[in-house]
């Protein structure tokens, strides 16, 4: 059975990660930095394109706008797939894709984000991301994920730490207040986001990850 021949939600699934995909893989971070006169901000720190490492530039406003962008196109993402839904539903009374179309896009646009096409597949950590499409599919969830992050940074000052420990908690949350398949997503959001964070586990580790505030 070849494309042509699938069923229409399928195609149409395919269609939202695809477009999910596009959005993620824009690399704010590298697009402000060069605007700005900065440079490529993947020749500083560690070469990463997201907010951390444009934080390194020493411009905290550039890097609090990659943070936002990083977010909201994960959350673009879901949101243009609920929008095609809710379009779909009134036009045929047929509620046909269930939430696939959003859950697609936001997986889409996190894998763009972590393996953009116009970088060679070298993008960024996806924490912001992971957010933006975590505010697209459970919004109330944010709030758990922000909470959990500013417990675990108040306690031991690693910003790498709490985020790890908020992606374990926010698939339990979601599957325990019966999110399903938005749960099993983020599950495997968290599982990519510890791979993609691997040099920072073995940095906290080893004792020498950066801490908040700490000079280089």
């Amino acid at each position: 059975m070849d494309v042509f021949t699938w069923p229409l939600p399928v195609v149409l699934t395919l269609g939202f990660f695809l477009l999910g995909y596009l959005l993620g893989s824009i690399p704010f971070g590298l697009i402000l930095t060069r605007a700005a006169g900065l440079g490529d901000v993947r020749k500083i720190g560690s070469g990463n394109i997201g907010a951390t490492n444009v934080l390194r530039t020493g411009n905290k406003k550039l890097a609090a706008a990659t943070l936002l962008l990083d977010a909201l196109k994960g959350t673009l993402a879901v949101a243009i797939g609920a929008y095609f839904l809710g379009t779909v539903a009134q036009a045929t009374g047929t509620y046909f894709l269930g939430p696939e179309a959003g859950i697609a896009a936001g997986f889409g646009a996190f894998l763009g984000h972590l393996f953009p096409v116009w970088l060679g597949f070298k993008g960024g950590k996806g924490i912001a991301t992971y957010i933006g499409v975590l505010l697209g599919l459970a919004p109330l969830v944010v709030l758990v994920f922000a909470a959990c992050w500013l417990i675990v940074a108040k306690v031991t000052r690693y910003s790498s730490l709490a985020a790890l420990v908020a992606t374990v908690l926010v698939p339990v949350v979601l599957l325990v207040a019966g999110y399903g398949r938005i749960g099993l997503l983020f599950v495997v959001l968290s599982v990519i986001t510890w791979i993609k964070h691997r040099a920072n586990i073995e940095r906290l580790i080893a004792g020498t990850e950066s801490r908040i505030g700490q000079k280089g």
